[in-house]
């Protein structure tokens, strides 16, 4: 059955069963994802049981040719989100992993203008989707969470990856019932190239009121923007937390994708996190860069 942004095709996909904190969550259910013409496809993950659950979209990297999304990540994460209790709604934008036959990824769309014009032309190409399509996409993935009986509307985070990180800062910048974000190694390559990228993440860093989590490895491409966007929400007042990890593996790359190689180094962290953040209205206390 088809899930668009509307609740009933969610509905189709979700099993209800009892549900103990700590028992192993039912196996992930494909939804489809209605966003313009485009249909994507989602996985969530949901404990089972009944009631309505806190629940997270999470938004995934840029993807190119050679460089992929593969079915183990999803589940790293679907697991862990739903052993806490939480349902995780993987959405796959344009492009990449099981969206693999609904447009080109924008990895593929960024280096191509970057052939065509260069750095320049790659950094508004960027800014223009995470503006445009993949802001769609990602509203379209958020609405399906909203209509969900399976899920409390007022208890919804965002988390997201690299590019997904900005765009997940972005949508909470334009959705305020957004409760919290988690961000894994966000924007850590594009933060020195592109001005107006951080313009942007600039801008929505301090026009969210929700709690913030940035997240980066000490080998990241760069920890510059959890550094520089957490500060300054700090400094208004905004709650956030920074927590830089060791290095993990040996390159920047690899710390890049501790999000998914080390989920044990960022798992307490992180639901303790949305735990506080989204079981009172409360913010989370402030929590000053190491």
């Amino acid at each position: 059955m088809r899930a668009g942004t509307r609740c009933l095709g969610f509905v189709a996909v979700v099993v209800l069963a009892p549900w103990v904190r700590g028992m192993q969550p039912t196996a992930p259910r494909p939804v489809i994802v209605e966003s313009g013409t485009l249909r994507l496809h989602a996985l969530v993950y949901r404990p089972v049981g009944e009631g309505s659950f806190p629940a997270v979209l999470f938004n995934h990297g840029s993807y190119g040719r050679g460089d992929v999304l593969t079915p183990d990540q999803p589940d790293a994460l679907g697991t862990v989100f739903t052993r806490h209790g939480y349902v995780l709604l993987f959405l796959f934008r344009r492009g990449v992993g099981l969206s693999a036959d609904q447009g080109k990824p924008e990895g593929v769309v960024m280096n191509e203008a970057f052939a065509a014009g260069g750095s320049q032309a790659r950094n508004r190409t960027q800014v223009a989707l995470l503006e445009g399509e993949a802001m769609e996409e990602a509203l379209a993935g958020l609405a399906v969470l909203k209509g969900s009986p399976a899920v409390d509307p007022q208890r919804i985070a965002l988390a997201g990856h690299s590019f997904g990180g900005s765009l997940s800062l972005l949508v909470a910048a334009r959705e305020s019932a957004i409760r919290a974000v988690a961000l894994f190694a966000s924007t850590a390559r594009s933060w020195d190239r592109s001005a107006d990228l951080r313009v942007r993440l600039r801008t929505a860093a301090r026009t969210i009121k929700a709690p913030v989590l940035f997240m980066h490895a000490a080998n990241d491409y760069s920890t510059a923007p959890g550094r520089v966007l957490g500060a300054e929400r700090q400094g208004l007042g905004l709650p956030q937390r920074l927590q830089i990890y060791a290095s993990f593996g040996s390159t920047p790359s690899e710390g890049h994708n501790f999000l998914y190689s080390s989920v044990a180094t960022w798992e307490s962290d992180v639901f303790a996190f949305l735990d506080e953040s989204l079981s009172s209205a409360k913010p989370i206390a402030h929590v000053s860069p190491p």
